[in-house]
């Protein structure tokens, strides 16, 4: 079984899609953005702004099985944009 974080996150910015995008850039983990029915890539600045930003948006992170603890880390660096800090998640591999 594999992880997934996840928050409710709001960017408010042209400057907080910028970081949260090089943030999650510098990683190899999986992250998505979804808001109501769409889900996108959460490297993906185009796919950002196709979301509704007016409401907060779930933050997913899929951390590798072994190394549960870099997902954390990135949470913890994208806490300046978390709102609510949601459950984890187990989610067939």
């Amino acid at each position: 079984m594999k992880k997934v974080l996840k928050a409710r996150i709001r960017l408010s910015t042209i400057q907080d899609i910028q970081s949260f995008v090089a943030t999650v850039s510098m990683t190899d983990m999986e992250v998505d953005l979804s808001s109501q029915r769409y889900v996108v890539d959460g490297k993906s600045i185009m796919g950002i702004y196709s979301l509704d930003l007016l409401n907060p948006i779930m933050l997913l992170v899929y951390p590798d099985e072994n190394n549960e603890a870099a997902g954390e880390a990135l949470m913890e660096k994208l806490s300046k944009f978390i709102v609510e800090k949601l459950p984890s998640e187990e989610i067939p591999s």
